[in-house]
């Protein structure tokens, strides 16, 4: 798993900012970190996952999505800086985020 660096972060901040306004028709301006996934940007859980596929291929990640969807349920991801947060601990650490518990 990589090791999380501020390049790390910038490039999962401007993918998942890209991801949103381009999936829920929304201007990119219009979103920021405390924007709500599902209330303001009419978003749905599954749009997690697909973003979560695109960081899979480009990382060349090895992950279950049942590991994800148990830590979600203690942590969910509602914010749009929530799901980055939750994207860099999958990147960082896959399947054994359920262990950050």
């Amino acid at each position: 798993m990589p090791v999380i660096t501020q390049e790390i972060r910038d490039e999962v901040k401007e993918i998942v900012y890209n991801f949103f306004s381009e999936e829920c028709e929304v201007d990119r301006e219009s979103i920021n970190s405390e924007t709500k996934i599902i209330e303001e940007l009419e978003g749905d859980s599954l749009m997690f996952l697909e973003l979560l596929e695109i960081f899979k291929k480009k990382y060349k990640l090895d992950f279950g999505v049942q590991s994800i969807g148990q830590y979600m349920v203690k942590h969910p991801a509602e914010t749009v800086a929530k799901v980055i947060d939750l994207t860099l601990l999958v990147i960082e650490h896959g399947d054994k985020i359920t262990e950050l518990d």
